[in-house]
């Protein structure tokens, strides 16, 4: 049962709570509605002001090693050569996409570091493709430019407004179109472009010629590339920019160019390999030529006859020897000839094809060297020497080159050797052909190294060929799998959200400041503070009247307030009445105890507006009702009455003797009197002398309730002294003035007893939330905020 009152209590709490909120609210609306038309203003002028935004994506397959396997039949013809090999690091491919080599190459193609735009409201549009005129700056500044221009009917043309990053011109330049114009910025030619028209007339065109470095900066940093799953080599490119059919273009101009360097880059290697075996077959046909002309002149002038019918067993026999000998030429020259090249090339140099040679190690080693330059060359073109990943190229690089030509040595020597073996067994066969002429053998010999070369000549000619057709069959490393495309819908700025997120704004930011100004509100707010006081809480006064304020606290002393009247049901007087029942239920045990002492902590806690109002709520009633103002110093009380000259300080000083000259009865109800200050002389030794506790004894049969309005604790000593003579105390604490860490204090004065029967009355909580103020500000008394007007109207005075 106990578990069941607390959630219905703590249920009841949190609905109190969201009602408070709106409470609060409401009567600040005009906050609300300020906030909301400020926000949602900023919001229009940002979307007036602020030009659309398109996105537009393509999507672009990059192939890997095995796509090379679908280039041709006849690919594999040429795999000897090494160029068909294909090392694709997707995430390379991404930098490079990214890169800022690839956009200034876009932007010097397209031109866009010259915008052309006009002004269409708030805002400005660009003529990407459309502007009526192009201008041509016949002279380079070197920095920024920006000018407007406009052309009439007849074909003049006012150029003014100059900008440049160096100053600013008000110069005004006119001229014709096609003619050059002298400008502050250099000699200006204005052309009429295709897009040209009568209503082009008129019109005021911006031209702006920006730093090639900048707008490159600024289009790197709007494209963004990325893979479309993380197993697949599809890379997704997408660029927002004003003008959708220039975003179009920058995406197909960065594709191609892409494209351009990565071929350029594969073609390295064969356009190396070409340079090489020109350089040979140049040398080898002038070789040739020389061995055909010494035979020509030899048998001419020795008259040689055909020695091949002479000689057919020595031929047989060598037959097998030059053959042999042919072939290590061809292979020692070849090696001879990559030896040469690597000791003159540099590391970022690509050797010529290892498809001269037949040495398997040797090639593999070759075509690793060469691929490694290349990766080398494609790192150094995105970065500098002093990359460590470039430098680590180099080493490795210098490390193979040794590898390799110690290899080719080991290659030369070997086939030296061969050829020697094979010197040696020509040698016995010529030494049996003793019956030869020496003509003949000079013949033979000549003609050997005709044949060598011969058949090296077609050789170097054939791989020639491979190597020029090689270069036809590289194809592009991409393939575009989705055109630059996007929705006719702006990406930005997206109206609905910016909208939206104005309108939370608008709410959010007056509600924070009003929750924040609250939470840092330190006083006392209502009913809610005070649950955790021992002392019961008898009474609850709403303040009772807004809108008005009293410019001066004098002016409010003299203002003072009777809300309790017969009749009237307005939640003061039921206020009152609620608060008269509770005193009649405490009375009601013992009704001799029918003196009731009003005190606070503060001044201006309203102790005599609620001493009056409470007192006329009971002689409503017919009771009699006597109020004392115990205020010696002061006398708040008695200014409700008059300013009389005689009061309770002539009677406690001997100056008078009949209490019943000094009682004042109130004019509109019988039943009430009021016992006035009189002339203030020393209040602690009047008060302190017994003749006090004598009058409240000589008074206390004669009335039903005895008032006793006293100025606040802590400061003068006199409620202290008044507390001794009566029965039980009113303690008034006013929401908006009494700071909540006084409570501590007032509930250590109630349980150190320091005053009799201590009750507390909550004055002028304020009645927020229209039709439910009643109940949440005066009924629960939980209305947060206190109204400056509101301190005034519930009796601020004291």
């Amino acid at each position: 049962m106990i578990e069941k009152k607390r959630s219905v209590a703590k249920t009841t709490d949190d609905y109190i709570r969201i009602t408070d909120l709106w409470g609060l609210f409401r009567p600040r609306w005009h906050w609300f509605a300020i906030s909301l038309a400020l926000c949602i203003g900023v919001a229009v002028l940002y979307l007036l002001s602020t030009p659309a935004s398109y996105t537009r994506t393509a999507s672009l397959l990059v192939k890997e090693d095995s796509k090379n396997r679908n280039a041709g039949p006849s690919v594999s013809d040429f795999s000897d050569l090494g160029i068909f090999r294909n090392n694709t690091n997707i995430n390379n491919e991404i930098t490079t996409l990214q890169s800022r080599t690839l956009m200034i190459e876009v932007v010097r193609r397209l031109h866009l570091d010259e915008v052309y735009s006009v002004r269409e409201g708030l805002k400005r549009i660009e003529l990407y493709g459309t502007s009526p005129y192009s201008v041509n700056l016949k002279s380079s500044v070197g920095y920024p430019v920006r000018f407007e221009l406009r052309v009439d009917a007849d074909g003049n043309v006012l150029i003014s407004d100059f900008r440049t990053a160096l100053a600013d011109y008000s110069d005004k330049c006119s001229g014709k179109l096609g003619n050059a114009i002298q400008t502050p910025v250099g000699k200006v030619v204005v052309n009429r472009t295709k897009h040209f028209s009568d209503l082009s007339s008129g019109t005021t065109v911006r031209y702006t010629h920006a730093d090639l470095d900048d707008i490159t900066d600024a289009y790197v940093s709007r494209l963004r590339a990325q893979l479309s799953n993380e197993e697949g080599t599809i890379v997704n490119l997408s660029i927002d920019d004003p003008s959708g059919r220039k975003a179009i273009d920058i995406l197909n101009t960065l594709i191609t160019v892409y494209n351009e360097k990565w071929v350029e880059d594969k073609n390295r290697i064969s356009v190396s390999t070409s340079r090489f075996i020109s350089e040979r077959l140049g040398v080898i046909e002038s070789e040739l030529g020389h061995v055909d002309n010494d035979i020509s002149s030899y048998k001419s002038a020795n008259l040689l006859p055909d020695v091949a019918e002479t000689s057919r067993l020595y031929m047989n026999q060598s037959a097998e020897n030059a053959r042999n000998i042919t072939m290590l030429n061809s292979q020692l020259s070849t090696v001879q000839a990559i030896r040469a090249q690597f000791s003159s090339r540099h590391i970022d140099q690509t050797v010529p094809t290892n498809s001269l040679t037949d040495n398997p190690a040797l090639v593999s080693q070759i075509n690793e060297y060469n691929n490694k330059v290349l990766e080398r060359n494609s790192m150094l073109s995105n970065s500098s020497e002093r990359n460590p990943l470039v430098q680590d190229a180099a080493q490795q690089l210098l490390a193979m080159q040794t590898s390799i030509i110690q290899s080719i040595d080991n290659h030369i020597l070997a086939l030296r050797s061969q050829m020697g073996g094979i010197r040696h067994q020509e040698s016995v066969a010529t030494s049996k052909l003793a019956s030869n002429p020496g003509q003949a053998k000079y013949l033979l010999s000549v003609e050997r190294q005709q044949k060598v070369k011969e058949q090296l000549y077609l050789y170097l000619l054939e791989k020639r060929e491979e190597n020029e057709l090689s270069q036809a069959f590289t194809a592009y490393n991409t393939r575009v799998i989705t055109a630059p495309y996007g929705s006719k819908e702006p990406t930005s700025p997206r109206r609905f959200a910016i909208l939206f997120a104005a309108l939370l704004v608008g709410l959010f930011v007056p509600a924070v400041v009003i929750i924040a100004r609250e939470n840092m509100n330190t006083k006392v707010r209502g009913r809610k503070d005070l649950e955790n006081l021992s002392p019961s809480l008898v009474g609850e006064i709403p303040a009772v009247i807004s809108g008005k304020k009293w410019k001066t606290e004098k002016e409010l002393h003299r203002k003072k307030l009777i809300v309790v009247s017969e009749g009237r049901r307005d939640m003061a007087n039921e206020a009152f009445r609620v608060l008269r029942s509770n005193i009649d239920f405490m009375s009601s045990s013992d009704h001799s105890k029918n003196v009731y002492l009003l005190t606070s902590f503060n001044p201006g806690s309203g102790k005599s507006f609620i001493t009056f109002n409470l007192a006329i709520s009971f002689a409503i009633k017919k009771k009699r009702v006597l109020i004392i103002d115990g205020d010696l110093r002061h006398g708040s009380a008695s200014s409700y009455i008059s300013n009389l000259s005689e009061g309770m300080s002539d009677l406690l000083s001997g100056r008078e003797h009949d209490v019943r000259k000094v009682i004042v009865p109130h004019p509109d109800y019988p039943t009430l009197d009021v016992l006035p200050v009189g002339k203030i002389p020393n209040p602690a030794e009047l008060l302190e002398d017994d003749k006090f506790p004598k009058l409240i004894e000589q008074l206390r049969p004669l009335y039903d309730y005895i008032f006793i309005d006293c100025p606040p604790v802590d400061i003068v000593v006199d409620t202290q002294i008044i507390e001794k003579s009566a029965d039980r105390t009113l303690f008034v604490v006013r929401a908006g003035v009494l700071e909540r860490s006084m409570l501590d204090e007032l509930e250590k004065m109630y349980k150190e007893k320091r005053f009799k029967a201590l009750s507390v009355i909550l004055n002028a909580t304020t009645t927020q939330g229209g039709r439910y103020g009643y109940r949440y500000g005066y009924r629960y008394g939980y209305g947060y905020g206190y109204a400056y007007d509101s301190y005034y109207s519930s009796g601020g005075g004291k």
